[in-house]
């Protein structure tokens, strides 16, 4: 069985993805592909640059997250432009690694973490789909407290991702985080008991 697992930007995904993979799932990170496909001499980071302009790139040659974020993050046609670029190359590299496992280990539960499973619709390459949420303003107050940015900056980063409310409505299984880590970890033994796990 595979699964997709999505949350809102600071809602813990890195904390549940870590609670299954402990409990045995295989876990395939796309914000670690989408880190191995801007790798230098990676196509995808050749057409970032040649779109965005050579700014982007560090004297060594690899990609500068930050500028690059203060480009798209203020700029939706600047953020589905860089979206365009990626999004294509990640979710190669995916279903590569979902289809090596599946048939490598088909008892395995593979969970793929996906920062923006329902904004890059990519539902279907799901059989359920795991919501990790937290509500807004505990959102907010993490991102915040997480990244170091201002009220106006983490608003910003949440108004470029669906609400957190919307993908709730949309998904299989809610695991609601804003408790502490036993209460999230019941939900997941609750989850795999009900499953047959």
């Amino acid at each position: 069985m595979n699964i997709g697992l999505t949350g809102g930007i600071a809602t813990g995904k890195s904390t549940v993805a870590n609670l299954l993979a402990e409990r045995g799932a295989y876990i395939i990170d796309l914000d670690l592909i989408a880190r191995e496909v801007v790798e230098p001499g990676q196509p995808a980071l050749a057409r970032v640059a040649e779109r965005f302009g050579q700014a982007v790139l560090r004297e060594d040659g690899t990609l500068d997250r930050k500028k690059l974020g203060s480009i798209v993050f203020a700029d939706e046609a600047q953020r589905k432009a860089l979206e365009a670029i990626l999004h294509p190359a990640i979710r190669a590299v995916m279903k590569e690694r979902m289809v090596a496992r599946e048939s490598s280990h088909p008892e395995q539960l593979v969970v793929v973490d996906v920062p923006l499973l329902f904004e890059s619709k990519l539902e279907p390459y799901f059989e359920q789909i795991m919501l990790v949420y937290v509500p807004r303003e505990e959102q907010l107050k993490r991102l915040m407290k997480r990244d170091g940015l201002s009220r106006e900056d983490a608003e910003r980063r949440l108004a470029a991702q669906m609400s957190i409310e919307d993908k709730k409505a949309l998904a299989d299984i809610v695991i609601d985080n804003s408790s502490d880590l036993a209460h999230t970890a019941a939900q997941i033994d609750r989850w795999r008991r009900d499953r047959g796990d």
